[in-house]
């Protein structure tokens, strides 16, 4: 059987039995995958329908997914507004790139990377203000 995904690809995914690894996932009904732990930034369970991209497809024909659309680009626009939103309910945020990794994940179910990448980008369209122990909307 050719196989129809491709990078890239948004797909559907029923969440499988989870290993030490990550979770096994049955992709758009007809391929298994793997959401690998670190992908998982939300709570999620087994059965659960969500969507998902595919990240990586193996010479094994193995298909890595994602929870979080791939490329540089959307992944940063997505946190951006995930951060946005969060700065516009509560004005600013106690969190700085001094911050632990779980708390960011705790406040924002983001890693720190894409944390700071977001911010960056923030920061560079003058919309946040950066201070020593929160950021704030200008």
């Amino acid at each position: 059987m050719e196989m129809e995904l491709q990078e890239g690809d948004k797909v559907d995914l029923v969440i499988g039995v989870q290993t030490a690894l990550g979770y096994s996932v049955l992709i758009n009904e007809a391929y298994e995958g793997l959401l690998y732990n670190n992908e998982v930034f939300s709570d999620i369970e087994e059965g659960m329908k969500i969507d998902g991209y595919v990240k990586k497809i193996r010479e094994d024909e193995k298909i890595d997914v994602s929870l979080r659309p791939q490329g540089f680009r959307n992944v940063i626009d997505e946190d951006v507004e995930k951060i946005l939103v969060k700065l516009e309910e509560k004005k600013f945020l106690l969190l700085t790139d001094k911050s632990s990794p779980e708390s960011i994940k705790f406040q924002l179910q983001m890693s720190k990377k894409a944390f700071k990448r977001a911010v960056g980008s923030l920061y560079k369209q003058k919309r946040i203000n950066i201070k020593s122990d929160r950021i704030e909307l200008i």
